[in-house]
């Protein structure tokens, strides 16, 4: 494989803070990377400096000659134009008939329909998409993507994985969506000071990186272990020898003292410092705690759900799952008493405590200073009924007490996220309303996160786009439909693959003449048996097919050619669905 870029001894840090040390690794040509990593480690850093936006403070960062490199960030903004003009101004200096082309083929990829819409006012994943279509517009070698997947809705989460499924690129990746990671990314990154080298990679996706992870750490104590018994016998030597005088013992002292040198340095490496997160659940007994019947909400004229039936006890988690605009962030607000449903009632046990937590609703004033947003107004919190001072309050969010100063404007977005956790930890609950909990907190808090919620007394119901923590945490989810009913269900699976049955019966389809006589058993016809078993073999062709002709346009120079391939590819892409569906139709005529 082609080396695209190579990074030699590369540190930077932010005032005193030290991100990242002295670390080298190598981006190749075709991989598809995963940068994951502890908040502040520096992973948006640095995929700006490979990028070129930031500059490092030591080390170098060589590029092949003509490496066309693009970036996506976490926080697109764009200037109130056509989302097709705002395209080709990117790319002013090329022809525009050409680049034209090409800028409908990829808005057609990424499933926008109407081309003159304003990119000013997209919403958030929609915004998303654009800037993935903006960065390639420049046909890059290598692709940076910060975040891609954060304030995505769970439908763009999962375009956004076919979409680089699909796509012959080469990029870099920063999110912390372990099912996401685990899709598209074939070598995992982590930048890390708990590594020697400072970064740790291993080939294969985030199963199989997280794997070779712990061994390499099992690997790591068991060094600190060697070292010390090591240690132990230079140390009993030395208290029982006179004072070294010969050479040969002066070189023995040197050596004790790089061995202990060596086993302050693993020790350090082998700290595991975590997030301590222990939420607060309320002493009650009561088994019931908030019972719904036949809630019922509308917008204008559109049912957003009805009849929904729900009781909270101790110990329910329910995830809510829907689509945009199938009202999840409403029917959550209902349980939590925040709005009002048209039809059905809610009781709630008496004095019952809820805490809500919305990340974007959060908002957290980026000019007060750290210590302001845990503690405000006072230099103390109130834990679990125990005054803790705010150093130890922040020590338990990895905030060293020299940081309490900062404007939280200076800190990265895990940070911030783990300031709402802090808030939310101080609040004791009976039921806790999670609405997108998970967005910018690292994989180790994330899961750390997810032991809590499992052993939380109380009830939990979540809105999220995590699929992992979904599937961890919740025992049951509600399925949310865009025709106003509602379905419960197992897990994240379960629902996707409603969603596809209920995709697929939506769509108009020819009157079937009325049946005559009494109701037979279905089964199927010779025909019909005969193409279910051809039907996976002409799936592989076609997706063979449409493999060929994707790398016969990303080679194509001609860009007329180029849309002419890709118009190709778009007709089978919809003969690929039409045997899906008669797959499926088969499939439940035996059922």
């Amino acid at each position: 494989m082609t080396s695209l870029v190579g990074i030699h001894n590369l540190s930077k840090a932010h005032g005193s803070q030290i991100l990242f040390e002295d670390i080298s690794f190598h981006i190749m040509q075709g991989e598809r990377i995963g940068l994951v990593g502890p908040n502040g480690a520096g992973k948006s850093t640095l995929l700006k400096i490979l990028a070129g936006i930031e500059k490092e403070d030591q080390g170098t960062v060589t590029k092949r000659q003509g490496l066309r490199i693009a970036y996506a960030g976490q926080f697109p903004v764009f200037e109130e134009e056509p989302v097709l003009e705002m395209l080709l101004r990117e790319v002013k200096n090329s022809p525009r008939e050409e680049m034209e082309i090409r800028a409908k083929v990829l808005l057609g990829k990424a499933l926008f329909e109407d081309f003159n819409a304003s990119a000013a006012t997209l919403s958030g994943g929609w915004k998303k998409r654009l800037d993935i279509v903006r960065a390639l517009m420049t046909e890059p070698d290598l692709l940076f993507l910060d975040e891609p997947t954060n304030h995505l809705d769970l439908e763009g989460i999962l375009w956004l994985e076919r979409f680089l499924q699909r796509e012959r690129l080469t990029y870099v990746v920063v999110s912390h969506d372990r099912y996401f990671l685990k899709n598209v990314t074939n070598r995992i990154f982590e930048l890390n000071r708990c590594f020697p080298e400072g970064i740790f990679s291993a080939h294969g996706n985030l199963d199989d990186f997280l794997e070779k992870k712990e061994t390499f750490l099992d690997g790591q104590i068991q060094l600190e272990r060697g070292l010390a018994s090591q240690v132990r016998r230079e140390l009993e030597w030395l208290r029982r020898s006179p004072k070294a005088r010969t050479t040969k013992s002066q070189s023995r002292v040197q050596n004790a003292h790089k061995l202990m040198e060596e086993l302050a340095e693993v020790k350090n490496r082998n700290k595991k410092p975590r997030v301590d997160v222990d939420f607060t659940a309320s002493e009650r007994e009561t088994r019931k705690l908030i019972s719904a019947k036949n809630l019922t909400k509308s917008y204008g004229d559109k049912i957003l759900f009805k009849g929904v039936d729900i009781q909270l006890s101790p110990g329910t988690r329910l995830g809510i799952l829907g689509r945009n605009g199938t009202g999840k962030t409403t029917l959550l607000k209902i349980l939590a008493g925040q709005t009002t449903p048209d039809l059905g009632t809610l009781k709630k046990a008496d004095n019952l405590k809820i805490v809500y937590f919305d990340q974007l609703r959060e908002r957290i004033p980026p000019e007060i200073t750290l210590k302001e947003a845990l503690a405000p107004h006072r230099d103390t919190v109130i834990y679990h009924g125990q005054e803790i001072h705010v150093n130890g309050w922040a020590k338990k969010f990895l905030f060293p007490p020299e940081r309490l100063v900062l404007p939280v404007g200076k800190l990265s977005g895990g940070e911030r996220a783990r300031i709402l956790i802090a808030r939310l930890m101080l609040e004791p609950a009976d039921i806790l309303f999670l609405d997108e909990p998970t967005n910018d907190l690292d994989i180790q808090t994330l899961e750390i996160m997810e032991e809590n919620l499992k052993e939380f007394e109380g009830a939990v119901v979540m809105i999220t786009h995590d699929r992992c923590m979904m599937d961890r945490i919740c025992s049951e989810v509600l399925g949310l439909w865009e025709d106003g009913t509602h379905s419960f269900l197992a897990g994240f699976s379960q629902w996707e693959a409603e969603e596809k049955k209920r995709a697929v019966k939506d769509k108009p389809q020819a009157p079937k003449p009325a049946p005559s006589g009494p109701p037979k058993k279905k089964k199927l016809s010779y025909q019909e048996q005969k193409e279910l078993d051809g039907m996976e073999a002409k799936i592989l062709h076609l997706e063979q097919e449409i493999e060929l002709l994707n790398q016969k346009a990303t080679a194509q120079q001609d860009p007329k050619e180029s849309l002419e391939l890709f118009n190709k590819m778009g007709s089978l892409h919809h003969e690929l669905e039409a045997l899906f569906k008669r797959w499926q139709e088969l499939e439940d005529k035996l059922n």
